[in-house]
């Protein structure tokens, strides 16, 4: 090689390893509890149990086929995501930046949270609840089989139900955009 080619390789690998890293978000495997600690995102595996007790989490918890999550008081900046998930129940004062999406499968629980973004149950199997939540977007129900409670809620965006057996029950919603399909009564 010529000496300029090496001065110029150097140069580049140099200038490469000044430039600031990009920080990678970690992703924490929940089996069992977590109590007050800041996490970046966290995953349930398949089959697992995780309880989140306080726990504040930057990014997205996702919850895998056949795990449960329990999460009291947390707050998630991100989404709470399951597919496929045995049980997912967020209460007792948490708060979600984003959005919960709970689909294909079983139970599901809400209570007594600030949700930012939308509730949505679809295609579960099991019984499902909505209780005395704020919503800064929808809260939705399709497809779903187990029953399903909505109940006590101040919704900003619209309350929606479709195609679930038996229908939703509940009330004393406050919607401000509209009640729709099988939620028009809530």
């Amino acid at each position: 090689m010529t000496r300029k080619l090496i001065v110029a390789l150097a140069a580049s690998v140099l200038t490469i390893a000044l430039l600031p890293q990009v920080a990678r978000a970690e992703e924490r495997v929940c089996r069992g509890s977590i109590g007050a600690r800041t996490l970046d995102n966290v995953k349930v595996p398949r089959g697992a149990t995780c309880t989140l007790r306080g726990t504040k989490v930057k990014g997205t918890i996702k919850i895998s086929n056949n795990a449960r999550l329990e999460a009291i008081d947390v707050n998630v900046i991100g989404n709470v995501q399951g597919e496929g998930a045995r049980n997912v129940i967020v209460r007792k004062t948490s708060r979600v930046g984003g959005s919960i999406q709970v689909v294909q499968g079983k139970r599901a629980k809400v209570a007594n949270s600030k949700v930012n973004g939308d509730i949505l149950y679809d295609d579960q199997s099991a019984r499902l609840t909505a209780l005395r939540n704020t919503v800064g977007g929808n809260v939705q129900a399709f497809q779903n089989t187990g029953g399903t409670r909505i109940a006590g809620n101040v919704i900003d965006g619209n309350l929606q139900c479709k195609e679930n057996h038996p229908a939703p029950t509940g009330g004393n919603n406050r919607v401000q955009g509209s009640k729709e399909d099988q939620c028009k009564s809530l």
